[in-house]
This record gives C-alpha cells, sequence and structure tokens, in this order.
C-alpha cells in the first residue's frame, strides 16, 4: 500500500473531522463543534498526515517547543487502514518535525493503551492533569 506522509499539507476542519470519525477518535474530540475544531488546528504547531491517493487516512496534531516538549495531543488512523504502521510511522514523522532533543509525550485513550508499548513507547506512571472545564 503506498502512503504519502506530510508536513506540509493543511487540512480543513471538515476534513479533519471526518478522520476523527473515522478513526473512533471522535468519541473524545468535539467534533460537534466545528469552530472548536478549527482552533485546535489552528493552534497546533505539527500536522502530519497519511494520505492514501487523495484519501486522508491518519493525522498526528501536535504541539511543541521544538527544543524540550512535543505533546502529540490526536492521533487518528482510519480504522480500515489500522495495523498497518501508519500510526507509528506519524509518530515518527512528528517526533522528526519536532526534532530529536524533545521528549514525545502523549496521553493515551484507554483503548489505545496497550499500543503504545508495542511499538517501544515508555509509559511514564507520573502524569497529572487539570480536566477541562
Amino acid at each position: 500500500m503506498n502512503i504519502t506522509y506530510r508536513t506540509d499539507a493543511t487540512i480543513s476542519n471538515t476534513q479533519f473531522i471526518d478522520i476523527l470519525k473515522r478513526s473512533t477518535l471522535d468519541k473524545r474530540r468535539p467534533v460537534d463543534n466545528p469552530d472548536r475544531i478549527q482552533k485546535m488546528l489552528d493552534h497546533g504547531n505539527i500536522l502530519v498526515t497519511a494520505w492514501h491517493g487523495d484519501l486522508l487516512v491518519g493525522v498526528s496534531r501536535a504541539l511543541s517547543d521544538f527544543s524540550f516538549c512535543c505533546y502529540l495531543s490526536d492521533l487518528a488512523v482510519d480504522t480500515n487502514y489500522q495495523q498497518k504502521g501508519i500510526g507509528k510511522k506519524l509518530i515518527d514523522e512528528t517526533h522528526i518535525a519536532a526534532g530529536h532533543l524533545t521528549t514525545l509525550i502523549l496521553l493515551a485513550a484507554p483503548a489505545a493503551a496497550d499500543y503504545y508499548p508495542k511499538i517501544g513507547m515508555e509509559q511514564f506512571a507520573d502524569c497529572y492533569i487539570i480536566r477541562r472545564k
């Protein structure tokens, strides 16, 4: 399968919502609020996309200072394209874009928690959050 990865593509909030739905990540993202989705796209500073021809099949959206840390906020792969290495490649390309001096950080959805150790990510127990209001 010929998948193309891009760090220079921009996508619309409609495209982002569509891939979130096709990946099931929509259950944990505000897909019913296109303006909020647009702000997520506007203010993330790393976007890596995966394409099968003209079809967007995966996306990684992250925030980084390009020096110390990179928070990978969204990793979405179309369910029809999962288990083909696309998610791992999106993570790798995100880390390359952020720079290897950064620590790549993500919070796994409970359903995906078993995936990340399989691709070489280390689980870190001391994470703390303040929930959105």
